[in-house]
C-alpha cells in the first residue's frame, strides 16, 4: 500500500502478520456476528474478519482509504464502510431487531479516551470490543485499586464493563513504529452491572471530582459534594484517596446521597 501514514490522524499501520493473526484468533468472528471496525486503515485486521463474517461495517476517518480499501475487499463478502470520525459516529444506528455489535479497532492514541467514553454511552447495542491502545491506557484501564495507574477511565470502565488486558504488541508490529508500546485489551458491557447505580451522572460526576484532584484525601476533594458522615456511613475513610476505592466503593457512596437527596443534580457543577 502507497498510503503514507498521516500524523494528524494517529496513524500507525499494523503490518507483523503473527500479530494479526493472533488478533483475529483472539476475536474469534463467526458468520452470526456483526462487526464494526473503528479505523480499518490499510485493512490488516478487516480483511481476516471480513472472510470469516461475510459482512463489516468500517468507520475510517480517512477518506484516502477508503476507495482503496473497497477494491481489497470486494470478492471477500459485504463491506460498509462509513467514512468520518468515530468520534461523532452514532452505533446504535447500525443494529436492529436488538442485535448487539462487535466492536473492533485500533484506536489513535490522540482520542484514545475520548472515544472510549463515547463507546461506554452506547454500550447497549454492543456486545463486546477487542481493542489496539497505547500500553499506558490499557494499564489504566484494568488497574485495581490501590494502583498508581487506577484514575477516572479505570472505574468508568470498569463499572460499565468486564476489562480484560490481553497481549502486549511492540512498536515494531506497526508501520511507523509508534514511540510507546500498544496494548490488546477486550472490553465485554455488562448486561446487568455488579454495582447498581441509581443515577450514572451522579456517579461519573463523583468519580470525575474524587480524581480530578486525586493528591487530596477523600475529605477534601469531596467536600462540596459528599459530606464526612457519608464517607464513614459507607465505610469509606475520609483521609483515604481515589484510587483506593473500589467500583463497589464508589456505587455505594453516590447511591447513599441518592437515597438521602433523591437525584442530587444540583451539585453536579
Amino acid at each position: 500500500m502507497s498510503h503514507q501514514p498521516r500524523r494528524r490522524f494517529g496513524q500507525h499501520f499494523l503490518r507483523d502478520p503473527h500479530i494479526i493473526a493472533r488478533i483475529l484468533g483472539t476475536i474469534d468472528p463467526q458468520p452470526e456476528d456483526h462487526l464494526v471496525e473503528i479505523g480499518p486503515g490499510g485493512g490488516a485486521i478487516t480483511l481476516g474478519l471480513l472472510r470469516a463474517a461475510g459482512r463489516l461495517d468500517a468507520i475510517e476517518l480517512d477518506r484516502d482509504l477508503a476507495a482503496p480499501l473497497v477494491e481489497r475487499c470486494r470478492d471477500l463478502g459485504a463491506l460498509r464502510l462509513f467514512v468520518g470520525d468515530a468520534l461523532a459516529f452514532d452505533f446504535t444506528h447500525l443494529v436492529a431487531n436488538g442485535e448487539r455489535l462487535r466492536v473492533v479497532g485500533n484506536l489513535p492514541y490522540n482520542i484514545s479516551t475520548p472515544l472510549l467514553f463515547h463507546l461506554l454511552d452506547q454500550a447497549s447495542v454492543i456486545e463486546d470490543m477487542h481493542l489496539m491502545l497505547q500500553r499506558e491506557v490499557v494499564d489504566r484501564m484494568g488497574a485495581a485499586p490501590g494502583s498508581r495507574e487506577r484514575g477516572r477511565l479505570s472505574i468508568m470502565l470498569q463499572a460499565h464493563c468486564e476489562v480484560v488486558p490481553l497481549f502486549s504488541i511492540g512498536a515494531e508490529a506497526f508501520s511507523p513504529p509508534p514511540k510507546v508500546e500498544s496494548a490488546f485489551v477486550r472490553l465485554r458491557p455488562h448486561r446487568q452491572p455488579p454495582h447498581p447505580v441509581e443515577d450514572w451522572a451522579w456517579f461519573a460526576a463523583l468519580v470525575a471530582r474524587a480524581f480530578g484532584q486525586r493528591r487530596k484525601t477523600l475529605r477534601n476533594s469531596l467536600r462540596q459534594m459528599v459530606p464526612e458522615t457519608s464517607l464513614r456511613a459507607c465505610g469509606i475513610r475520609p483521609e483515604q484517596r481515589a484510587e483506593e476505592l473500589s467500583v463497589a466503593d464508589f456505587a455505594r457512596l453516590a447511591n447513599a446521597a441518592c437515597n438521602r437527596e433523591g437525584t442530587p443534580r444540583d451539585n453536579l457543577t
